[in-house]
């Protein structure tokens, strides 16, 4: 039977949040991710509990079982593709691929976001820089992710990722450059706590701490 949209939604969010942290995901951070009731995610989360597809004690974690995590998986694949899809064949920019592919993704066939795979060369990170689960992949990937607000000083890093939980961050950082694969060297620390000095290339630049903690980074290989 196919799943509901709502069932589809907390899935994908429980597999986002278990990308980005080493602890299990709880019913608060649903609650704030989701913009829900404790009351409504608990009952989101019976529902999925009921289905066998996630594992929870009462005031406990949730987890994904294996099942899952395979349609979580195939949740995640089909956002983050159509994202990419959007960006790059109907010239959608990054800040605002989120909110259309949230309501593409439960529309499509899996037909659909295979042929779209595979006209966009299979790639393996959308415009943000999240990984694309490949096909009937069900294993999250953990990705303990170092921001560049915590970055010391000195030392240049790669962006890897940006989050994308605000489009008006993604609108300033691709304003200042601060994409996915650039090089990034971050500076002495500024008398005012709330910014960072970083400089791209040649180019010196004053960015909000607020902003640079949306911004990922590893070293150029990781």
């Amino acid at each position: 039977m196919p799943l509901s949209t709502s069932n589809e939604d907390y899935l994908k969010t429980i597999w986002n949040i278990n990308e980005w942290q080493a602890t299990p995901v709880t019913s608060g951070q649903l609650v704030k991710t989701l913009g829900l009731s404790p009351s409504t995610v608990s009952e989101g989360v019976a529902r999925l509990s009921a289905l066998g597809l996630v594992r929870h004690a009462p005031y406990g974690a949730v987890r994904l079982t294996g099942e899952g995590q395979q349609e979580a998986a195939r949740m995640v694949r089909a956002h983050r593709l159509l994202e990419t899809g959007l960006v790059q064949l109907f010239g959608y920019s990054w800040d605002e691929v989120h909110d259309e592919a949230e309501r593409l993704e439960h529309a499509v066939s899996d037909l659909f976001i295979e042929r779209l795979d595979h006209k966009l060369g299979h790639p393996a990170r959308d415009p943000h820089g999240d990984i694309i689960p490949a096909p009937n992949q069900s294993e999250v990937p953990r990705q303990i992710p170092v921001t560049l607000a915590t970055a010391e000083p000195g030392t240049t890093v790669h962006v890897k990722r940006v989050s994308d939980n605000d489009s008006d961050v993604l609108v300033y950082l691709e304003g200042a450059g601060i994409v996915p694969g650039i090089a990034v060297t971050v500076e002495k620390s500024q008398s005012d706590p709330q910014l960072l000095a970083i400089t791209l290339g040649d180019v010196h630049a004053i960015i909000p701490l607020a902003a640079a903690r949306a911004v990922v980074t590893g070293t150029a290989d990781a």
